[in-house]
C-alpha cells in the first residue's frame, strides 16, 4: 500500500469529523451506483475518498494527541477516537465494493437490469477546458431545472468539496459527481467534456 506523506495542519475535531461524515456518506451513494451500474469510473473516485478519509483519520489521531494534556482530556477525547475509527472502517468496507467492480466481479445482470430504470443515476465526469461550463457558478447554470440534475460533489486534484454552493465556481480539470434523471446525466456530461455547447443555452450564465 502507498502512503500519502501528510503535513500537520491545525484544524478543529468537528471539522475534521464533520469531513468524514460527508465523505463516507458520499462513498455509499457512489460504491452502490458503481457495483448497479458496473462504472469503474465511479469506483476508483470511492478509492479516491477512502485514501482522504484515511488523510483525515491519521489528522484527526495528530489532533488528538496533541490535545489530550492530561487523563482527564484523554478520557473526554476517547470517544471521539472511536468514532473516527468506526467512520473509517466504514470507508474500508465500501471500498471493498468498489474492489470488486475495478476487478470485473460486478452484480447479477438482472440486478443491473432492474436498476436501469431508476428514475435517478450518479455519474462522473471530467471537465474539458473547451466546455463553456467553465469558470460558471453552479447556481447560474440552473441544472436542476435545465436538466433534472445536480451537481453533489466536486474532486479538485485531492481535495473534495460536498454538496457545493451555488457560488463554488466550476474550473478546468474538475471531476464533477452529478446525480439526477439518466437523460439529463447524458446531456451534462457531454456539456462537461467540451462535445456539446446546448446551441449557447449557457454561454451567457454569469460566472
Amino acid at each position: 500500500m502507498k502512503f500519502e506523506k501528510i503535513e500537520y495542519k491545525p484544524k478543529p475535531v468537528r471539522e475534521l469529523l464533520l469531513d468524514m461524515k460527508n465523505l463516507s456518506e458520499l462513498m455509499i451513494d457512489l460504491a452502490y451506483s458503481a457495483a448497479l451500474f458496473n462504472d469503474k469510473e465511479l469506483a476508483e473516485e470511492v478509492l479516491e475518498l477512502e485514501r482522504r478519509i484515511d488523510t483525515l483519520a491519521y489528522q484527526l489521531d495528530m489532533t488528538i494527541m496533541i490535545a489530550a494534556r492530561d487523563a482527564e482530556d484523554a478520557e473526554a477525547l476517547a470517544g471521539v477516537a472511536k468514532v473516527a475509527g468506526a467512520t473509517d472502517k466504514i470507508s474500508d468496507a465500501v471500498a471493498d465494493i468498489a474492489v470488486i467492480v475495478k476487478e470485473g466481479i460486478g452484480v447479477h445482470p438482472i440486478v443491473m437490469k432492474i436498476f436501469e430504470k431508476a428514475e435517478e443515476h450518479i455519474a462522473r465526469v471530467k471537465v474539458n477546458e473547451k466546455s463553456i461550463i467553465v469558470d460558471k457558478k453552479i447556481g447560474r447554470l440552473n441544472l436542476a431545472a435545465r436538466m433534472g440534475i445536480n451537481i453533489i460533489a466536486i474532486r479538485r486534484g485531492k481535495d473534495w468539496i460536498v454538496k457545493p454552493e451555488d457560488d463554488e465556481k466550476i474550473l478546468h480539470g474538475d471531476i464533477l459527481i452529478a446525480r439526477g434523471a439518466a437523460s439529463g446525466i447524458k446531456r451534462f456530461k457531454e456539456l462537461a467534456e467540451g462535445k456539446n455547447r446546448e446551441n449557447g443555452e449557457l454561454e451567457n450564465a454569469a460566472g
